[in-house]
């Protein structure tokens, strides 16, 4: 007896789900596709919150930005949980192997003064100013509407519980692996006057009322304070004797360019949609025209006490240049951070 063994395909009777084919046309989706695309609740939500009874429980009134289509912005990274755990795995694991190198090699303890007090008194701290961004990503995740946006916060406020354990980590090994630096850090954040403004700026974005104001505006300080520690620092620090600092700037300078990357798309998004794209750009000057000046002052006092402990850091000078670059960006959208007297009223 002979057997014959032959390669049939079945093509399958489906495939993807029917929302998929309406939207994109009788392809195969993929994974990012299903696991996002037509998830967000709409109907048969029984009450309004007793919180908000002018609204329902998902409502595209939660924020003055609003897409006609929420589906019209996607991820561009196409994240859904198992490619963003491989990712953010990674990214903590080549962490975690930088700090072990510097503290085989003691080379936090041979840092110079200056940069000691600096990463201390100064970056340390910065683990609340996460923890503030964590609660805003957070509140996104759960008023935004459309599971695209909220997907990504979702995922922000995520990282940004893992970037205040970046700091920790530092902490913990800069006190020779007691919480003395990281109990230090806390006090300056509560009390050194150099650091006020920016707490003061996180906390008032929380309470802002509108998670897309609230988003905004600690994006806004984000670009500011980014571009400062771990960017313009960087190459202050391989300059300045302080290598380790640079090789620990790295990872969160990597991380936030990938943030950048879906709220910029999330800009654009609102800019160009075909009905409320004027109203959008328009609400993004008013907000800039409120909050950019916040970020910049307070984001300036960190910078002048960067300064004052290393005096060729140009740290006040960097942040007047990513102010600049901010506005440019917001300009190439049709944004102008001078905001009509109605959208200044209404961002009030």
């Amino acid at each position: 007896m002979q057997y014959e063994l032959r390669t049939q395909v079945i093509e399958p009777i489906r495939k993807t789900f029917t929302h998929l084919v309406e939207r994109y046309g009788d392809r195969p989706a993929s994974r990012y596709e299903e696991g996002t695309i037509g998830l967000q609740a709409t109907e048969h939500f029984h009450y309004r919150p007793l919180w908000a009874p002018d609204k329902e429980l998902y409502d595209p009134a939660y924020s003055r930005f609003v897409l006609t289509d929420p589906y019209s912005f996607t991820d561009p990274r196409q994240l859904y949980y198992a490619p963003y755990v491989t990712a953010r795995s990674q990214l903590h694991e080549a962490f975690g192997k930088t700090l072990d190198y510097l503290e085989s090699h003691n080379l936090l303890a041979r840092l110079p003064e200056a940069w000691q007090q600096l990463l201390t008194g100064l970056v340390l701290p910065l683990r609340h100013y996460e923890s503030g961004g964590q609660m805003i990503s957070s509140n996104a995740c759960r008023f935004a509407y459309g599971t695209t946006i909220a997907q990504c916060a979702g995922y922000a406020a995520f990282d940004r519980v893992g970037n205040a354990q970046i700091l920790s980590r530092i902490g913990l090994a800069l006190g020779g692996g007691t919480t003395d630096a990281l109990t230090e850090a806390k006090a300056a954040w509560m009390d050194a006057p150099a650091l006020q403004g920016l707490r003061r700026y996180v906390e008032e974005a929380m309470v802002a009322g509108d998670w897309g104001v609230e988003m905004v505006a600690l994006d806004l300080a984000d670009q500011l304070l980014y571009a400062v520690l771990y960017r313009h620092l960087d190459e202050v620090a391989l300059l300045g004797g302080a290598g380790s600092y640079s090789l620990l700037a790295q990872h969160l300078a990597g991380w936030f360019a990938d943030q950048r990357r879906w709220v910029d798309a999330l800009y654009k998004a609102w800019a160009a949609d075909p009905e409320t794209g004027a109203a959008n750009v328009e609400h993004l000057g008013a907000v800039a025209a409120e909050w950019l000046p916040k970020a910049q002052a307070a984001v300036g006092q960190l910078a002048a006490a960067i300064d004052e402990l290393v005096p060729d850091a140009g740290a006040v000078g960097a942040v007047d240049a990513a102010a600049a670059s901010v506005t440019a960006s917001l300009a190439a959208l049709g944004v102008s951070a001078a905001a009509s007297a109605h959208s200044k009223e209404e961002s009030a």
